[in-house]
């Protein structure tokens, strides 16, 4: 269900208020994030190249990303993450805690 965590990737809360949540996450090679569920909906952009090798309870997954690569998901996913790639990669992850806030402007 989860990957062996001997090295977790490195989150950075850049900001963190009632409307979203930013995270800057570093990992090395092999890093992970550990099992966890998203609450809010949330986008990625990814700040270098790599490969996500995803985790979703079921099955495992190689994901590769472009440097600038963005996606969204979804609330309640459920996953772990890991550095597929065998170079360090980081990307932002920006959570929508009040979706009808950004929506209106």
């Amino acid at each position: 269900m989860a990957f062996r965590c001997d090295i977790p990737a490195v989150p950075t809360v850049q900001r963190d208020d009632q409307d979203v949540r930013i995270t800057r996450w570093d990992f090395l090679p092999g890093a992970v994030t550990g099992w966890h569920e998203h609450g809010w909906p949330y986008f990625v952009i990814m700040l270098a190249a790599g490969t996500l090798r995803i985790d979703d309870g079921s099955k495992v997954t190689d994901v590769p990303l472009e440097h600038g690569q963005t996606y969204q998901r979804p609330a309640g996913i459920k996953h772990d993450v890991m550095n597929g790639s065998d170079h360090p990669i980081a990307f932002v992850e920006i959570e929508i805690k009040r979706p009808e806030a950004i929506s209106a402007g």
